[in-house]
């Protein structure tokens, strides 16, 4: 959204709901007092439309079309035109409509934003390392994980290029017509300081509009990638312990983000259900705390989630 709409929508930001309101309704009451003093010259009920718009914001469906009827009425009586039923109740229409019509846009809107918002809060909360990229290469978003993970010289990873750190991710954004796609992959890795490492990387390409993007959860498979290369048993199947479908499912709610109270709803069990379901898998994977138990899912049970 360009610079001047952001402006405008700021108009019904809920803190002015009182100023926008009284301003609406005084602009009513001019109107229909400036209306009827110029009786019968000029009709000024189109201008009815713009408190209404105003108002649409603030009001909920049934007294916008109540405030729509009222103001074709006011318009019915100061024309110089014969009052007429259909030409009352297409005016009617469309104040009401007009109004309608704005107050779905401004509630759409603000249930996109609101998305956003708790998308933005649940990969910045999330232990594993999240990014997003956008069409020119750039991280467009990262969470606390991730920062964590790869350690940027100046502490900002938002507005690096994602080439810096992993290239393998920037020749898999798809800046053609093809189909996107979601898969999962094992690169090298760059942190701010030099330091290479393997990292185990799930993500999936889309569009946003028409700009191609890219998001990636990433963990650090240094340890298990060296384990592995010296011939003994692997961390997966050394220390894999056997999952039952609520520590899958659980484990599965966990590495989304998800709450306690969330899997619980999600799951259709009681959140002490969660959590006794989380000792066992604290106890079975040997860890203490919901970061470590995520790494060692994206490491170990990758194949589950």
């Amino acid at each position: 959204m360009n610079a001047p709409m952001l402006r405008l929508e700021k108009i019904w930001e809920e803190r002015n709901r009182a100023q926008v309101l009284g301003l609406s309704g005084v602009a009513v009451l001019v109107i229909a007092v400036v209306d009827w003093r110029t009786e019968p010259y000029v009709s000024l009920g189109f201008l009815y439309l713009f408190p209404i718009m105003l108002a649409a914001g603030f009001l909920p469906r049934w007294v916008l079309a109540i405030l729509g009827l009222a103001c074709a009425v006011l318009s019915a009586l100061f024309s110089s035109l014969p009052l007429s039923f259909i030409r009352l109740v297409f005016e009617s229409l469309a104040l009401a409509g007009c109004g309608l019509f704005v107050g779905e846009l401004l509630r759409n809107r603000r249930l996109s934003v609101a998305a956003q918002e708790r998308l933005r809060i649940l990969v910045e909360t999330s232990p594993a390392a999240i990014v997003t990229v956008d069409e020119r290469g750039l991280i467009e978003l990262a969470n606390r994980a991730a920062n964590e993970l790869v350690a940027p010289p100046d502490g900002r990873l938002v507005g690096s290029p994602i080439a810096a750190y992993f290239p393998q991710l920037h020749h898999a954004l798809r800046r053609d017509e093809g189909p996107q796609f979601r898969t999962s992959m094992q690169c090298r890795g760059h942190r701010g300081d030099g330091e290479s490492f393997m990292a185990d990387v799930w993500f999936s390409t889309y569009k946003e509009g028409t700009s191609p993007k890219l998001a990636a959860i990433i963990a650090d498979v240094t340890e298990e990638t060296a384990a592995g290369g010296s011939g003994s048993p692997s961390g997966n199947d050394r220390e894999r312990a056997a999952l039952n479908g609520r520590e899958t499912e659980v484990l599965r709610s966990l590495v989304q983000g998800l709450a306690n109270k969330e899997i619980a709803a999600r799951m259709e069990i009681s959140e002490s259900t969660v959590k006794n379901t989380l000792q066992q898998l604290f106890a079975k994977t040997e860890v203490r705390t919901r970061a470590q138990l995520v790494r060692v899912a994206l490491e170990r049970y990758r194949d589950l989630l």
